[in-house]
């Protein structure tokens, strides 16, 4: 019941932000959607940690819907808290940064009476799918985050934004149309589409299905329309967008493959060499970004081929892959809203204007380094999820020298473009630009969310975090 009641909390407690936030003035929305996702975040931490699970059904629907419901276990709490925890603290962030880009729009600030309604549906239907246990509410709650997305570049982007959001919501709608047909299929032959209750996914569902991440993630090849969705979007929206909405491909992919995996099984080496292809390429094709969004967002496309990666290396690879996405997460909403702070105070955006600039802004520097060493895996939790990849590699494939060379070749590439960019936008001479202070809304909640990347590489979070992960699967750490 305990359990329950807590996951009633962090599910319905969003519906306040949305509900009550546009009738806030700004700053009181920041702070009132922020601490609602705290709250939410500290009962899915609560539940994850103490193994909690919990199943609450809602309806039964016709066939082939079947069981409409929604649960939790160790999967959906991590994704869970990981969308939270990011989504209070870029709603603390947005406040300063979000004014700034109204006054930059010539918009009154009753405008963040529709921005906060967006944002915050937004970061809800994130979070309700990852605890959806039908395919179909699930699919729904996707349609939901992309709509809003959507708008919110459509409304608030740069550059020719209106047709940056349609190129966004064309791509991201073949991702969703393919899903929904692969979902449809499994629906028909399994007579449900209650993930608890089908029992096998055909390889033409699996298919479809896996396209369709692929172009969400997005993979090598699909992967055209990010650059432009990532750099264009106000930059709240890509510090959700790109550690967070991309990656929730990842579970969705989770999800198909704890009912079936034949299909990874089958093709493990093609995925395999795709998902390396995709980060190395998409890795060296940072050093030639000059916008620095865009350079982040080449970054997200080379950090989801570690998705990939770690998908085809079983039970070792598969919790390397949630803490990938924990650490991506993390990670990549620092150096967004990092990049989103030298926008707002010098209207910087391109990386051949910058250099030196930790004298300026010391504090955005420093963030900006613990968000670098989470895409490398230095010193916080990226590092657990690459032992761990690293060990479903040996596990899968044992002591094959081509396939250790390419993963490990992906993990230095991603601190060679990481402390590369960190030199180039921060280090070296400085430039003519002066001193400021910062709000501590564009910095504080960077460093809060470096503090927890921290905390759970350390004893006894780590051990308690793995275990939790771990538990899914019937066993832990000794």
């Amino acid at each position: 019941m305990t359990s329950i009641i807590i996951a009633m909390i962090s599910l319905l407690l969003p519906i306040l932000a949305i509900l009550i936030s546009p009738f806030l003035r700004a700053k009181k929305g920041a702070i009132f959607s922020g601490f609602i996702f705290l709250i939410s975040f500290l009962a899915i931490i609560y539940n994850l940690f103490i193994g909690n699970t919990f199943y609450i059904t809602l309806f039964n629907a016709v066939e082939p819907i079947g069981r409409i419901y929604v649960f939790g276990d160790a999967i959906s709490h991590a994704f869970g808290f990981t969308i939270a925890f990011v989504s209070a603290m870029v709603a603390f962030y947005s406040f300063p940064y979000m004014k700034h880009r109204f006054e930059e729009m010539g918009i009154d600030t009753s405008e963040f009476k529709k921005y906060w309604f967006l944002y915050n549906l937004y970061a809800s239907s994130m979070l309700w799918l990852v605890y959806a246990g039908n395919l179909i509410l699930l699919y729904i709650f996707l349609e939901i985050s992309l709509v809003t997305s959507f708008l919110l570049i459509y409304y608030y982007g740069y550059g020719d934004k209106e047709w940056v959001a349609l190129l966004y919501f064309v791509w991201t709608h073949i991702a969703g149309a393919l899903a929904i047909i692969g979902f449809l299929i499994v629906g028909f032959e399994n007579k449900t589409l209650a993930l608890s209750e089908i029992k096998f996914i055909g390889m033409t569902a699996w298919l479809l299905i896996f396209l369709g991440m692929i172009v969400k993630l997005p993979g090598f090849g699909a992967h055209i329309w990010l650059p432009w969705a990532h750099a264009e979007a106000p930059t709240p929206v890509s510090a959700l967008l790109s550690p967070l909405t991309v990656g929730l491909a990842s579970y969705i992919l989770l999800r198909i493959y704890f009912i079936d995996s034949s299909f990874i099984e089958v093709y493990r080496i093609p995925i395999f060499i795709y998902g390396a292809f995709t980060s190395l390429y998409a890795g060296l094709s940072v050093f030639r970004q000059t916008d620095f969004k865009r350079l982040l967002a080449y970054s997200t496309v080379s950090q989801m081929g570690y998705i990939l990666i770690a998908l085809t290396l079983g039970t070792a690879g598969i919790i390397g892959l949630v803490i990938q996405y924990i650490s991506h997460a993390f990670g990549k909403s620092i150096l967004f809203m990092s990049a989103g702070s030298l926008i707002a105070i010098y209207q910087l955006r391109n990386i051949e204007k910058m250099g030196g600039l930790h004298e300026q802004v010391p504090t955005i520097s420093n963030a900006s380094l613990f968000g670098f060493m989470n895409l490398s895996g230095i010193l916080t939790i990226g590092m657990i999820g690459e032992f761990y990849i690293l060990k479903g590699l040996t596990d899968t494939f044992g002591l094959a020298l081509l396939f250790i060379f390419l993963v490990v070749l992906v993990f230095i590439l991603s601190g060679l473009y990481s402390f590369y960019t960190m030199k180039r936008v921060y280090y070296g001479t400085p430039k003519d630009y002066s001193k400021v202070d910062v709000s501590r809304f564009l910095d504080v909640p960077l460093y809060i969310i470096a503090c927890i990347s921290i905390l759970l590489l350390l004893p006894p979070m780590a051990t308690w975090f793995i275990n939790s992960i771990l538990s899914i699967f019937g066993g832990g750490l000794q």
